[in-house]
């Protein structure tokens, strides 16, 4: 019963850590991957066929 209730612990706090590296670290991480990757592709573009309207 006592390992059972050390399991548990333990994993709660595995899933805390994991929720904080998502949360703290990887959602603003990929936020500006996704962002900064979309800005690049629109300037190769606009590199390639000119500025919008011409």
């Amino acid at each position: 019963m006592a390992e059972q209730a050390i399991d548990q612990k333990s994993a709660k706090n595995r899933e805390f850590w994991a929720f904080i590296l998502l949360t703290v670290v990887l959602a603003p991480v990929m936020s500006v991957v996704i962002v900064g990757g979309f800005g690049f592709l629109v300037w190769m573009y606009q590199i390639l066929a000119g500025p919008p309207g011409s």
